[in-house]
């Protein structure tokens, strides 16, 4: 089993005790067996008063290929493993991949509740029992709250102390409405996408430059910019899934001169903030962060920014980012300036 670590932190472990008054539980319809779903996690409280810190979900057999959206403010760390047999998706057979997401280092007080999400494939599943997916909220040094006691075959869930919030499933057949990547709210409980359109703590962090990040596509149009030493090419948008509140953005900076420049920040007018970050990998672990100080961009040489590397994020988006469309973002470099430019935003996922 391997750990793909989104932002390195250290583990403690805690003691259980709590007494709590309402269940984790899943804000979706029932979902097709076969479909994509963006499975999103309702936590309503914390632990006897304290505000949890971190939320760990245990993928159930069957749910295959998760990606989790990320968050303002949680870091998260992904564990892979073997699957108990293998699962066909898009014609590939999978046999691995993520078997627990842990949401870290956040803040949710116990007088608030908040949503975590995670996309995935319903490779397998009943609908009779549907998937459990055991969750743990810690919070923190000395209190934790465990929904993870799965209902054995005609037991009720309801008799359980902590019972694991199930993600309800119908046959194929019984929900022909269910496409690749359905999902949607029961009666009364907040709707995921409203939430995180709306910014704030409930936000999700539909993060557009990570999850899919290697199938981004450049849709072409991008015109030049050249400013001082500067040459800028190959910009481009991706366009936002549904609910997803948060862009990506890429370009090849070249500086063909003799001193090194340096990209010190990044505005726009269809975004709140917008904020350069770098994934890398380090052995088997995915580490992301925010570039405070900067990108820099020495002489004689090209720093691209692109999918799984260096790339930008529109936080506070104003309106959600359409194939087609175009997006204005203003570089602004210590020498060469402010340099305005205009990117087209490609399709939300790559053929």
């Amino acid at each position: 089993m391997k750990t793909q670590l989104l932002v390195a932190t250290a583990i403690t472990t805690l003691a259980s005790t709590s007494s709590v008054f309402a269940h984790a539980t899943f804000a979706n319809q029932p979902a097709k067996i076969g479909s994509y779903v963006a499975a999103t996690l309702q936590v309503p409280h914390g632990c006897d008063g304290k505000a949890t810190n971190e939320v760990q979900i245990r993928l159930p057999e069957g749910f295959i290929s998760a990606k989790p959206m990320l968050k303002p403010g949680w870091e998260i760390e992904v564990i892979t493993g073997d699957y108990q047999k293998g699962y066909d998706n898009h014609g590939k057979e999978v046999k691995s991949g993520p078997v627990e997401i842990r949401f870290k280092s956040g803040d949710l007080p116990d007088s608030f509740y908040d949503t975590f999400t995670v996309y995935g494939k319903i490779a397998a599943g009943d609908p009779a029992t549907g998937l459990a997916f055991p969750t743990i909220q810690l919070c923190g040094a000395d209190a934790k709250v465990a929904w993870d006691q799965v209902a054995a075959p005609g037991q009720d869930p309801h008799d359980l102390d902590g019972p694991a919030p199930v993600l309800k499933l119908v046959a194929a057949e019984e929900n022909p409405h269910a496409g690749h990547g359905a999902h949607g709210t029961h009666a009364g409980q907040g709707a995921p996408a409203a939430q995180a359109a709306a910014g704030g703590h409930g936000a999700h962090a539909g993060h557009a430059a990570h999850g899919d990040h290697m199938a981004a596509m450049d849709p072409g149009g991008f015109m030049p910019v050249t400013a001082g030493d500067l040459e800028l090419t190959a910009g481009f948008a991706r366009a936002m899934l549904p609910g997803q509140p948060v862009g990506g953005g890429f370009v090849t900076i070249t500086n063909k001169g003799g001193d090194e420049d340096r990209l010190v920040s990044v505005t726009s007018s269809g975004a709140g903030e917008v904020q350069m970050h770098e994934m890398a990998m380090e052995g088997d672990v995915m580490k992301m962060r925010q570039l405070n100080d900067g990108i820099v961009i020495p002489a004689g040489e090209t720093v691209e920014l692109k999918p799984g590397g260096l790339h930008l994020m529109f936080y506070k988006v104003s309106e959600p980012f359409k194939e087609g469309a175009t997006v204005n973002v203003t570089l602004t470099f210590e020498k060469a300036g402010a340099v305005d430019m205009v990117l087209p935003i490609g399709p939300a996922r790559g053929n």
